[in-house]
């Protein structure tokens, strides 16, 4: 998550972005990397704005109605599902939304690029609903709190960064529910030849061999903690530019395959990269902390105990070997996230039939 977790993955991930990290890339050199990084930041912005014309507003009135405060009750109410704009994510919404819909509410996925568009919508109420990667959501709100040099709330310990998460997104309006098992992380990582030629195996090696690199991710890796700001200041790799092609995306991988990129960021359940001809460089300092899954809600619109049980039903099935899975299937076999989501949710016996 990751992201791009994260988390975007899990975007950004994304998304990853990071997602995480990247979080949520064309080209080779810094100048070309700026100019397409300019470009797609404006016609991000563009489609962003019609996206979130689309959510109807935050209100219950143009959402359909709604039972008040609390949460949308049966049938009155919709809700909106975020999600970022890589795989897991997008899988994760869909499968969201077969809970909800099971439990009775009209649902509706809303995809936006990374957790820079989606948690502020999340906030304003525009969405309801996201799949978070626990640390990289609280290492988010920690810099948006803190500036971006906060000492880091994130660590291994799962319990203790909810409990963090919850303290900065309480004030916000936003609701953290209980976190699965399932976890992603960050992960970065290079072709094979590129790995062989450098004798690189680890994030470490990539950073002795004072090579110059060019990072395939999104734009938000450029301050993600997790991303540019932490490979530079954790392992000393030395990144030129960054080109966004988004969160271990197949036009991400491939730059990286081609030799036009160096690094790309993806994530720990990335189901392609053999296809790719790459491979993951070893986190051997820990970077990354542990990204469990876990729903974040805004509080008035989706706080209601109904919506944390229809949710809580995935936290009891999912593990990290099922987003593997599950990734692989839209990534490398070409379904939808749509029909992927169904397929999973009717084999755990997650919804009625």
């Amino acid at each position: 998550m990751a992201s791009t977790r994260s988390n975007t993955a899990r975007t950004a991930r994304t998304a990853r972005t990071e997602r995480t990290g990247g979080t949520g890339g064309t080209g080779g050199g810094v100048r070309r990397a700026h100019a397409v990084r300019t470009a797609v930041v404006a016609g991000t912005v563009l489609a962003v704005a019609a996206g979130l014309a689309a959510c109807g507003g935050p209100t219950l009135e143009e959402k359909g109605g709604g039972e008040g405060k609390g949460g949308k009750g049966g049938q009155r109410g919709e809700l909106v599902i975020g999600s970022a704009g890589f795989t897991e994510s997008k899988v994760l919404a869909e499968i969201y939304s077969r809970l909800l819909q099971d439990a009775g509410y009209r649902t509706r996925v809303q995809t936006l690029a990374n957790r820079e568009l989606y948690e502020p919508a999340l906030e304003k109420g525009q969405i309801d609903v996201v799949p978070e990667y626990a640390s990289t959501l609280a290492e988010f709100l920690n810099a948006k709190k803190n500036g971006s040099k906060a000492k880091p709330v994130a660590s291994a310990d799962i319990g203790k960064t909810v409990t963090a998460l919850k303290e900065l997104a309480g004030p916000r309006g936003l609701k953290v529910l209980p976190a699965g098992r399932a976890t992603d992380q960050n992960a970065f990582a290079v072709s094979k030849e590129f790995a062989a030629q450098h004798k690189l195996s680890t994030l470490s090696d990539l950073g002795k061999s004072k090579q110059k690199i060019t990072l395939a991710s999104g734009e938000e890796c450029e301050t993600r903690v997790f991303c540019k700001p932490g490979l530079e200041k954790t392992y000393g790799i030395d990144i030129t530019g960054l080109d966004p092609k988004g969160v271990g995306t197949p036009q991400a991988k491939q730059a990286v395959k081609d030799g036009t990129d160096q690094l790309v960021l993806t994530t720990t359940t990335d189901a392609t990269l053999d296809s790719f001809g790459l491979v993951l460089l070893k986190d051997d300092k820990r970077l990354q902390n542990a990204d469990n899954v876990l729903p974040v809600v805004n509080a008035e619109s989706a706080g209601d105990k109904r919506i944390e049980s229809a949710l809580a039903k995935l936290n009891r099935t999912l593990t990290t070997e099922d987003l593997i899975n599950l990734n692989r299937k839209v990534d490398a076999e070409r379904l939808k996230p749509a029909d992927v989501a169904q397929s999973y949710v009717e084999s755990k016996g997650l919804v009625r039939k």
